[in-house]
């Protein structure tokens, strides 16, 4: 496991707005804490500076693991997965009551690779919106 340090995770949640990166979820509803992101997993040649740190949900860091890319579903081109320090979410994603749905091959590629619409993670989604903390 690589050290992180803490003012490291500090300015990296910080910058993420205390949510998760990939499915927007506020840091704090969820069962388990987040976590660091390497958005280039080491095992892909990925370092641990700030730059290439994304702050995870559990679903969603578990989900993409060391993964980098998928093949798309409409293309069926090799894609790269949603990289939240060179991309803008609402470029690739939309949610529509509570669903995650890719506008673009890299969304659709990170929907399907994180599992980002599991039946507890739109019903969290319509709570937190009901709740108004969305």
């Amino acid at each position: 496991m690589t050290y992180i340090p803490d003012s490291t995770r500090d300015l990296v949640r910080q910058r993420a707005n205390h949510r998760c990166e990939y499915c927007g979820l506020p840091e704090g509803y969820s069962f388990y804490a987040h976590q660091i992101d390497h958005i280039i997993p080491l095992k892909h040649r990925g370092d641990s500076e700030i730059k290439n740190l994304g702050l995870a949900c559990f679903d969603c860091n578990n989900a993409k693991s060391s993964d980098v890319a998928s093949y798309d579903e409409e293309t069926n081109e090799l894609t790269p997965l949603y990289n939240p320090r060179i991309q803008k979410w609402n470029e690739h994603f939309v949610m529509e009551d509570g669903i995650i749905k890719g506008k673009t091959a890299v969304g659709r590629v990170t929907v399907f690779t994180l599992n980002m619409n599991r039946v507890e993670q739109v019903e969290t989604r319509r709570d937190l919106i009901q709740a108004g903390v969305w």
